[in-house]
């Protein structure tokens, strides 16, 4: 074997680019991170690995790159522009023993919104004409996240190649299929990949509002070439990060009834009323819930001030204070409440207790939709206590007359930690008939409590102020892996994935199950993917909706 082909051998990472311009920018980028920040002036090490790149005769680069002293296992082959001399080369490639390949280059926008320097990431590519297969880059959301991250413009869609160039007439075509990118190159060198993961990323260098032959053209091209050459890095990372992976899937995950009955609520409200409808605080804690009704007509207000008088109006899954109550009827809204039968409880024991003259402790988290709720059922006569610190600073006027309730959706191991604090200070406390904390936050903790005993890394699916999706991320990392919440697929760092080969993985009571599905789907971009569900309960439980939208 000679010394060339022992390199190609070696390689992680294959770069394609159709042109030395193009290439010379990706290396450039590539090569950067090679001078570690830490150890140079700033600025000294783009300085290092420009100049590094320029003072190396464009032979000497070419093998370089493609062969005997690769950086970091990346290597980056010049493919030729345009379809024919991209096939001769594909064909070449797709005999060598690469792991993964990224097809790089600048790309001319089909749709208007694209400016020059924005960057495609690709969720298919395809032939105009098909002459070959289409191919998919089920990767493209973690590239594209990665991308903003580093401070680029990036957008995922198809990417059509065509026989040469097209404006006019033909970009106005194109864009009628859905593609965001036109170029000449990339669905035979995708198509080299055979399999393996690939990428593909195209740098906007013109679009369709003006002809190719312009002034601006030489600016957009400019701008495409700084971005390849920023891109390089994430290149790198989203080369570290495949491989084969297990997915150990929690069970149960996503959705819980109350959930469900929530957004059925909205839903069946917008189908019999009609948009507006005016929806207090978020229905749930999910910005893909909330951003998917509102593109429905579900109007999210914070107060009932925003509501114009005689609409209708859903009070949150979360519940509302009885003061929010009264001023709607005062206001003549009609009202549908989506109030979770279990938060109703915790409300309904809170007024039982402080009717009975009880000093009444709620364990929970200050700010919480659903514990401003609760405090509201008797003022004065609720407390909220978050740590058991706070325990300590109660003084209630009869210790002998405390009782104490919990938000539902708290960490378990939390919760009793302040429960016990309460009871040893407080020995007659009486507590709630029924757990407060609710089946569904349970189930899901303890199941990535089983996961993450064997996985090297947790991604939780769900929003920031969904406490119930926080709680797992905090019950998986006590368990010893990283654990991380990610509103969605994009929010993945490639960083966590290149030292994990088994990922734990669920998702918060209030996250739509199909954003479980697309982690899944993007991890086998990166390579092969066997999925192991790990089942601790089966959930049958399911609420009445209210009377206002039961089916007549």
């Amino acid at each position: 074997m000679s010394a060339a082909e022992q390199g190609s051998s070696r390689r992680g990472l294959l770069v394609c680019a159709p042109l030395r311009i193009e290439a010379h920018a990706v290396r450039r980028g590539l090569t950067r991170r090679a001078v570690p920040a830490e150890r140079t002036v700033e600025g000294t090490a783009e300085r290092t690995a420009e100049g590094a790149a320029e003072r190396t005769a464009e032979g000497t680069a070419e093998r370089t790159a493609e062969g005997t002293a690769e950086r970091g296992a990346v290597s980056v082959a010049r493919t030729g522009f345009g379809p024919r001399r991209s096939a001769r080369r594909a064909a070449e490639l797709a005999r060598q023993p690469f792991r993964t390949m990224a097809v790089t280059g600048l790309g001319g926008a089909l749709d208007r919104d694209l400016r020059p320097g924005e960057i495609v990431v690709a969720t298919e590519v395809r032939a105009d004409g098909g002459d070959w297969p289409v191919v998919e880059c089920p990767s493209a959301p973690l590239l594209a996240g990665e991308l903003r991250r580093a401070g680029l413009a990036a957008r995922t869609g198809p990417v059509v190649t065509t026989a040469g160039l097209v404006h006019g007439p033909g970009r106005q075509r194109l864009a009628a299929t859905g593609a965001l990118v036109a170029d000449m190159e990339s669905a035979p060198l995708a198509a080299a990949a055979g399999g393996r993961p690939v990428a593909v990323l195209r740098a906007v260098s013109d679009g369709p509002g003006r002809p190719l032959l312009h002034p601006a053209t030489v600016s957009g091209g400019v701008a495409a070439l700084r971005a390849l050459h920023r891109a390089g890095p994430v290149l790198r990372r989203w080369g570290d990060a495949a491989a084969d992976r297990k997915v150990l899937l929690a069970g149960p995950r996503s959705f819980c009834a109350g959930v469900e009955r929530a957004i059925e609520i909205v839903e069946r409200v917008l189908a019999r009323h009609g948009p507006p409808v005016y929806v207090r605080r978020q229905i749930v804690h999910n910005a893909h819930v909330v951003g998917s009704l509102a593109d429905r007509g579900a109007v999210f207000v914070e107060e009932l001030d925003e509501v114009p008088d005689g609409c209708v109006v859903v009070f949150s899954a979360h519940g509302v204070a009885p003061a929010v109550r009264a001023e709607a009827a005062r206001r003549g809204l009609e009202v549908v409440d989506a109030t979770c039968p279990l938060v109703a409880k915790v409300h309904t024991e809170a007024r039982r207790f402080a009717d009975q003259g009880y000093q009444v402790v709620l364990i929970g988290h200050a700010g919480h939709d659903e514990v401003e709720g609760t405090l509201g059922e008797a003022p004065g006569m609720v407390t909220l206590a978050e740590t058991a610190e706070d325990v300590d600073r109660l003084r209630p006027a009869d210790g002998s007359r405390v009782a104490y309730l919990m938000q539902t959706t708290l960490a378990v191991e939390e919760a009793r930690s302040v429960q016990e604090a309460l009871q040893r200070r407080f020995p007659s406390a009486r507590g709630p008939g029924t757990d407060d904390i609710c089946y569904a936050t349970t189930n899901r903790q303890q199941a990535i409590q089983v996961v993450a005993a064997d996985a090297d890394l947790v991604l939780v699916v769900g929003s920031a102020n969904s406490s119930n999706s926080v709680r797992l991320v905090e019950t998986a990392r006590r368990a010893g892996p990283p654990a991380y919440l990610i509103e969605d697929v994009a929010q993945i760092q490639l960083g966590w994935l290149a030292p994990a080969r088994v990922i734990g993985l669920t998702a918060g009571a209030s996250a739509p199950p199909a954003l479980v599905n697309e982690v899944i789907a993007a991890l086998r971009g990166l390579g092969r993917v066997e999925v192991e569900e790990r089942v601790i309960a089966t959930e049958s439980v399911s609420f009445s909706l209210p009377k206002e939208v039961r089916p007549s």
